[in-house]
This record gives C-alpha cells, structure tokens and sequence, in this order.
C-alpha cells in the first residue's frame, strides 16, 4: 500500500493565509459571528452544507453574500414558502413556438446558494433541494444536468415559529454536514451594527475585495483531502460516535436521554470536516483538538433525543460535552 500524498508546506501557507484575508474580508461586512464564518468555512472546505438556526434578523443572508463575493463565486437566495414548488428551485422544461422545448435553470444553479427558512416549504421541495446537495446533479424533464462546482447550500430555519412550518425530518437533516446556531450579537457588537448596517449603506459600500476564485476553491477541497489523519484519530472518531449509539458503554449520564444515535455520516464529517479545521490552522496533519473542533458543529442535529429527553429540555450539546469528557483522547 501506498503512502498518502502529503501536502507542501508552501500551499499549506499560501491556504492559510488567503483563508485568514478571508474572515479579515467578511468582518468588514459582518460584524460579530466568527465562529459561524469559521463553521462556514471548514463547511465549503469539506464539500457540504451547512444549516443555520437563528432568529430573524442576525446577518444571515449578509454572512454568506459577503462569502460568495470574496471567494468571487455565484449566489442566490430563495425565500421558502408554504405555496413553492420544486420546479421554483431547480427548474422547469418550457416551450416556444420558434424554439420549439427548452430548459429554463432554476436558482439551484450556482455556487452558494440561501434557502431562507427551509422549513416553510413542503417535504417535497425540501427533497428537491436536498436531492440536488447529495447528487450534485437535477433532472429536469428528460435531461439531467449537473451542478455548477464548487456547490454550497446554507439553509436556515426559524426557531420561533411553530404555525405552517413543515419541520425537516431527521433523515434530511443528516444529509447537512453542519448544523450552526447563530446568536444575539454582543452590546459593542450591535453598537458597531448601528454604523455599519444594510440599511444605511448598500453592500458596495462595505468595498470589499475578491481573495480567491472558485477553481481556488476546488484546489483547496481536493486539498482538504490530502491532509493527514492517523489510525488512533479515527479510532478516535468511531468511538465518539459509537458512544452516541451506546451511551451506557461510556457511561454517560445524559445516555437515557438518546433515542437514536448518529449515522455513519457522522463519523464521515468528523474525518472530512476534522481535516478541513487542520487546513484551516496551517496543518498537514489531524489532532484530536481538531476532531473536537468539529464534533458539535457535526453531531448536534444528527442526536436524535427520546420523548424523556425533550419533556426535560435537555441539549444534544450537553451529551456532546459529556462525550467528549468520557471518551479517551488518543
């Protein structure tokens, strides 16, 4: 067998530091939230998708607009509603006399795509969309088309409603690399929200620069992959997720409260997104504080809580701290 490829110190540089130019970029724009734009990152690093829970009103739309401008990609953004169809996102066959059929591409083709508050639409939008992330291709009429590369989808969800909302059912949601959850800003925050906002200022005025392209972008994911992760890491891995499945092997005292444990997709983004956090640091190699950096961004929405659970209100976050506490690091 082969030795892995290992990544040149030279480009391990040249990432990071167009990578920090980046978040330098976007607090131009974005005042606060690092550790979304962080989570955001590694997501687009790693080839996956990311939802976000929040309120209205927190820079969500403006996070991943002044992403796709400095990483000089596509962006689109579609409002989900109760009344959307799935040809309104992906894309319909139409005819003209002269012409005769023709494809008209919905707003799915591009780069970095917004679906606004994902869980107004019906279930059959949502797997329209869904569909599109895990196969990066969408049929329409007889023709398949694939997407445009890099594809990035952030979709957001509403924790407050609760009338007409269609909430997106386990088994989809683990199709999302990362579930982020994004927070009030801090009182200096909001006072530097006050001079910089959308609604004084148009986005122009923020005179923010393209750092990167999107082949820039392709070069750094087929990188993400190069990046070094040692057996005892991966046993590392496998043991945190199998102590969401048998809490009572790692004696956790949170473990009553899980009704389903995560899927091997779990276990699949702690290596990828583990390895996209490494790059990040400058690193051609994984350590377990990498994994950790990961674990909650990865194993939040896929720790499914039994009805015990959610009558005491617990927080899949909590079992995370506790298995990362009672899960040995190699």
């Amino acid at each position: 067998m082969s030795k892995p490829e290992r990544v040149k110190e030279s480009d391990l540089k040249s990432i990071k530091r167009d990578l920090d130019i980046i978040r330098n970029e976007i607090s131009k724009a974005v005042v606060g939230q690092s550790k979304v734009v962080d989570g955001l990152i590694r997501a687009v690093l790693s080839k996956g998708h990311v939802l976000v829970e929040g309120v209205p009103g927190i820079a969500k739309t403006l996070i991943i607009k002044t992403l796709s401008h400095v990483t000089t990609c596509n962006f689109k953004r579609v409002q989900f509603t109760a009344d959307l169809l799935p040809t309104d996102i992906i894309g319909i066959t139409s005819y003209d006399r002269k012409k005769g059929f023709y494809v008209v591409k919905g707003p799915v083709f591009t780069n970095f795509l917004l679906a606004d508050e994902i869980n107004r639409a019906p279930a059959k939008v949502q797997s329209a969309l869904l569909e599109a992330m895990q196969e990066k291709q969408v049929t329409i009429g007889n023709e398949t088309f694939n997407l445009i590369e890099p594809f990035f989808v952030l979709a957001t969800q509403n924790p407050i409603e609760s009338v007409a909302i269609f909430p997106l059912p386990e088994a989809q949601m683990d199709r999302f690399l990362f579930k982020l959850y994004i927070g009030y800003p801090s009182i200096d925050e909001e006072k530097e929200i006050l001079k910089t906002n959308m609604t004084l200022q148009g986005f122009h005025d923020f005179k923010l620069r393209s750092i990167i392209s999107s082949k820039d972008i392709i070069r750094m994911q087929e990188i993400v992959k190069k990046i070094y992760l040692s057996p005892e890491v991966e046993k590392y891995i496998v043991r945190l997720v199998d102590a969401t499945r048998f809490p009572e092997k790692y004696k956790l005292k949170h473990g009553n409260y899980i009704g389903w444990g995560c899927s091997p997709r779990a276990s699949i983004g702690l290596f990828i997104a583990s390895k996209a956090d490494a790059l990040i640091e400058g690193k051609n190699y994984v350590t377990p504080k990498n994994v950790r950096n990961v674990a909650y961004d990865v194993l939040r929405h896929r720790i499914i809580l039994n009805y015990e659970g959610q009558a005491e209100n617990i927080k899949t976050d909590d079992i995370i701290s506790e298995i990362l506490k009672k899960v040995p690091t190699p």
